[in-house]
């Protein structure tokens, strides 16, 4: 998407279908709000349109939404109660895009129009604020179906996106790697291949010959074909990106190193506490989806234990399924991992919302099984009361901008892994064995020392795998120690 798009946000809201947990919290959310129901008395009622200038920040309370995360509220004001911006995350994606937002438009419907999802006098004033602005591109927060972006594109006379093809342009854009852009195209042809429709007869190729003048096979037929070629040939590379990870794992797993890996929602900051933590200097933005291509560094726990951290793409709300499925090749690391970091925004206006969206793609993944610790990012936006009153077990404050709470993530994670157990053990080595001594400083807890003529006695804390290869290799030294002809 170019710099110099002008776009026109069009946001949808269905009203009327209250899940039963959004009706008990908008109940919460009414008892709050009636303090300040006078203030609040020019909203909106339910089912009425606005039409918002960009950059306003006033919005209409909504009934039904999520009781606000404390944060929330203080970083808005009292008006956060129950009144989030239906446009904020929308808005985000737009400007990772690298489009210019020139106008904003809410809708809020009982039900959506199978032919346009909006009614014809809804679409006449998208219609005049885009010819007022001079947009050239309407995007809209919801998935389109082929006949209801064509019908628009037909009725505004410009260019129409959705959601769905928002995000992959953001992704087309941040891929790096040949395996992010496989991953990117494959998505993109898959969501294209059932729009191909409506281009009509006037591209249909004539046949040569008496009997065949007449629409032979039409454009459509031709690039849907081709498209389905190239689909193949996408996920044939992509099969050969997983047999090169799974090689890579099996070698990995012969030297017993857990992995664990990083989730959460787009933006909450998991690729700058994968930076915290591993002293990597890979891409963290401000920007959604900044982190396509997956990374995998180690890190050393306070046992000396070492693991794999995987840093991963952000998910999102209604997140594409053809994403899910192009990416995951990327996204085993998720499904391969001991232990997921779920990395959350401690002081996002959507803090409930965004836990759920994520636990709904991890059991997409069949990922909802896997032990987790709750990070809450971010903690330096917070008051320290809400910090102390919030901690518990499996759950840890941090901030990777500060480093705040980063050491007790990290004895955090040391105590929910299992695969590689602590276990206490006591060694003799010879004083003169330096390279021995060295290497239990180095990877081992030393609790004690006793000293003993030329011997050392030390007790120490390490993990199993190790204590087991150590005991390995000072057998088979003892080996050749009683038998020198074998050493030369």
């Amino acid at each position: 998407m170019a710099v110099t798009e002008r776009a026109v946000l069009v946001g949808i809201e269905l009203t009327g279908r209250e899940s039963a947990s959004q009706r008990a919290t908008a109940r919460q959310a009414r008892a709050a709000a009636d303090v300040t129901s006078q203030a609040q008395s020019g909203g909106l009622e339910a089912g009425s349109e606005e039409i918002l200038p960009y950059g306003s920040t006033t919005q209409p309370s909504v009934a039904g939404q999520a009781a606000p995360h404390p944060a929330a509220a203080r970083r808005v004001g009292t008006n956060a109660v129950g009144a989030e911006d239906p446009l904020a995350e929308f808005r985000e994606l737009v400007r990772s895009a690298g489009a210019e937002i020139v106008a904003e438009m809410v809708q809020r419907r009982q039900r959506l129009d199978a032919a346009t999802l909006m009614g014809a006098g809804k679409l006449e004033e998208i219609r005049g604020i885009v010819l007022m602005h001079e947009a050239n591109l309407v995007l809209v927060d919801h998935e389109l179906s082929p006949t209801q972006l064509r019908n628009l594109e037909d009725r505004l006379e410009c260019r129409v996106l959705d959601r769905t093809q928002l995000i992959l342009d953001i992704f087309a854009s941040h891929a790096r790697t040949r395996e992010g852009q496989l991953q990117v195209e494959c998505a993109q042809l898959e969501y294209m291949l059932p729009r191909l429709a409506g281009r009509g007869r006037a591209m249909s190729q004539l046949g040569g010959g008496i009997g065949t003048r007449g629409p032979g096979e039409t454009q459509l037929e031709t690039d849907r074909r081709k498209i389905q070629r190239r689909l193949v040939h996408l996920r044939e590379q992509l099969d050969a990106v997983r047999r090169v990870r799974r090689q890579q794992r099996q070698r990995r797993e012969a030297v017993p190193v857990p992995t664990v890996a990083l989730v959460g929602y787009t933006n909450a900051g998991k690729s700058s506490l994968f930076n915290r933590l591993t002293g990597a200097r890979v891409l963290s933005s401000s920007r959604m989806f900044a982190t396509l291509d997956p990374k995998l560094r180690a890190v050393e726990l306070p046992s000396r234990r070492r693991i794999l951290l995987s840093d991963t793409v952000g998910f999102i709300r209604n997140l594409p399924h053809m994403l899910v499925s192009s990416f995951r090749a990327t996204l085993e690391e998720v499904e391969r991992a001991e232990i997921l970091l779920h990395v959350r925004d401690a002081a996002s206006e959507s803090f409930h919302e965004q836990k759920e969206q994520v636990e709904r793609v991890l059991a997409e993944l069949d990922a909802a099984g896997i032990p987790r610790i709750e990070v809450l990012n971010k903690a330096d936006l917070l008051d320290a009361g809400e910090v102390e009153s919030g901690t518990s077990a499996g759950r840890v404050y941090v901030s990777a901008h500060t480093g705040y709470g980063v050491e007790n993530l990290l004895q955090a994670i040391d105590d929910a892994l299992t695969s590689d157990p602590m276990v206490e053990s006591e060694l003799s080595v010879s004083q003169s064995d330096g390279a021995m001594l060295a290497a239990l400083e180095a990877s081992t807890v030393i609790l004690n020392r006793e000293y003993s003529g030329d011997q050392v006695r030390i007790r120490l804390r390490a993990p199993a795998s190790l204590l087991g290869r150590m005991a390995k290799t000072r057998a088979e030294e003892k080996v050749l120690d009683s038998n020198p002809n074998e050493a030369s």
